[in-house]
């Protein structure tokens, strides 16, 4: 698929850089994430149309702060830096940072001068944004003009003589600063001189049924189907490109919801899909035995999906490819280039000697833009619509060993919980939400008899992408019935908690 621009996201370290990328596509601009270490070779090749260079925990004050190339800087594209970015760029062309007399963090207000991002902002002089910065801009490189102000007197915002170098002290990205995509969106197209040709219709999935055909030839794939949409999405796309030539594999490891595989494989009857059920708990959860390390358990459940695949595959015939449905977030937070924050089953706990090539169609999309590529595909919306369900599946919502009488009484809670919800009208409103069996016994009393029993943590949140998310404040009489009907269903539970973390600090999951 022809695709006229791009935006190359230098990511250092932030926790909004997947969230700039998100931005960034919804305004119809194709971005990518390479990290500030990457080889200068990748940074060249990626050949973008304007760079972003996103905050970070560091600063340039530090001896051995990370910085861009100056070969970069100087290519003639245009660049927008952005917290630790404006800093950088401040730093690289000669200006002066210092660290500030005091930290600005949340919700802030600067007043705005000239500057060619604030164009598209209706004229308003004086913005609400998110700070999240220590260190100041003192001393503006030669040339270089001051284009916003914090009201402290703090620079927010400078720009370089032609107006190609921009920078903001503050997070347009987020949704915090209400004018920032009208800021994005100024940098894209009248400053990088996009053009919005980033589409995720029929086109897209012609090219990648075009690609996927050319890849495979006449080679036989296999995919491991999760039940969930990403995986769900790959093997409809793989199918429409290779017909018969694609066997899908739905494993059930053991750590499965309630009733979760016969659902599953109704859906995939009604697709279509060439679908092969092995029931393999039992293998999983010796491998598992006396394992409590969550990086531990995605490694091994990584590698034993691998030889399921492959003795299923063998037993069909053979198979020369493995497809995936790795999304985006996947492969960052796996930490491929940059720092691992979680393993992946599909990105991190592939084995190195795998005997079968990979396909993952899917690799540079968001879970959003999956959905939205499934609606076109035809897949019902109610399955479209199913929260996210990790790979290892309760084995990261199961604190602790895992044993199959803990995980059968996580899956009569979680069942509660959710059919509380839908019974609310709440599921379709909620990103995610799930019971997590925590590690931690507690003293309770029923019927006048002393227990010492299980705890159920209840986590909902709400997100746009799974990279930030906000806690979910459910209805306290929705709380209560939950809360009353697994301690009373589900006689191993004496005590149920409520999760009200976001993410950051926290993620999601809760390994």
């Amino acid at each position: 698929m022809k695709r006229d621009n791009k935006i190359l996201i230098i990511d250092c370290g932030s926790q909004y850089t997947q969230l700039i990328a998100r931005r960034v596509r919804e305004l119809g601009v194709y971005s990518e994430i390479l990290f500030l270490d990457s080889p200068i070779e990748k940074l060249r090749e990626s050949n973008p149309t304007g760079i972003i260079i996103s905050g970070g925990p560091r600063s340039v004050l530090d001896g051995d702060a990370p910085a861009v190339p100056m070969e970069i800087l100087n290519a003639g594209v245009p660049v927008l830096g952005i917290c630790y970015g404006m800093q950088l760029l401040a730093h690289q062309f000669g200006g002066a940072v210092e660290r500030g007399s005091s930290a600005e963090y949340g919700r802030a207000a600067v007043e705005v001068d000239e500057g060619r991002l604030f164009t598209r902002c209706g004229g308003d002089k004086k913005l609400t944004v998110w700070m999240s910065h220590w260190d100041e801009v003192k001393r503006l490189p030669d040339g270089f003009k001051v284009t916003a102000r914090s009201e402290s007197g703090a620079m927010a915002g400078f720009e370089s003589p032609d107006g190609r170098v921009t920078a903001l002290q503050f997070h347009p990205e987020v949704a915090h600063t209400p004018k920032g995509q009208e800021i994005l969106s100024a940098f894209l197209f009248d400053i990088c001189g996009c053009t919005a040709d980033w589409t995720l219709g029929n086109e897209w999935i012609d090219h990648e049924i075009e690609k996927i055909r050319a890849k495979v030839g006449g080679g036989k794939v296999i995919c491991g189907l999760s039940g969930g949409v990403d995986s769900t999405v790959s093997a409809v796309i793989t199918q429409r490109a290779v017909g018969s030539q694609l066997h899908c594999i739905f494993v059930d490891h053991g750590m499965l919801r309630k009733d979760e595989g016969r659902q599953v494989m109704e859906t995939y009857r009604s697709l279509n899909l060439n679908v092969h059920f092995v029931d393999a708990s039992e293998r999983f959860l010796t491998a598992l035995a006396g394992v409590t390390e969550p990086e531990r358990k995605r490694k091994i459940i990584g590698e034993l999906f691998i030889r399921v695949f492959e003795e299923d595959a063998r037993r069909l015939g053979g198979s020369d490819w493995l497809l995936q449905g790795t999304i985006y977030p996947d492969v960052v937070e796996s930490g491929h280039g940059g720092g691992v924050i979680k393993s992946h089953h599909n990105v991190g706990g592939l084995p190195d000697d795998m005997k079968m090539g990979l396909l993952e169609p899917l690799r540079d999309l968001f879970k959003d833009e999956v959905r939205r590529v499934g609606k076109v595909l035809g897949i019902a919306p109610h399955f479209l619509g199913r929260h996210p369900f990790p790979g290892p599946g309760l084995a990261v919502r199961c604190l602790g060993e895992l044993k199959k009488e803990r995980l059968d009484i996580l899956r009569e809670a979680d069942a509660i919980f959710i059919e509380e919800i839908r019974k609310a009208g709440l599921y379709d409103s909620i990103w995610q939400a799930f019971c997590a069996l925590l590690p931690v016994r507690s003293v309770g009393v029923v019927g006048d008899v002393r227990t010492y029993g299980e705890t159920i943590a209840l986590r909902a949140v709400s997100s746009l992408d799974a990279m930030t998310a906000e806690w979910v404040h459910l209805p306290y009489e929705l709380l209560d019935t939950v809360s009353r009907r697994i301690c009373n269903e589900v006689p191993q539970v004496n005590r149920v908690v409520l999760d009200v973390t976001s993410k950051p600090p926290a993620t999601i999951e809760w390994e």
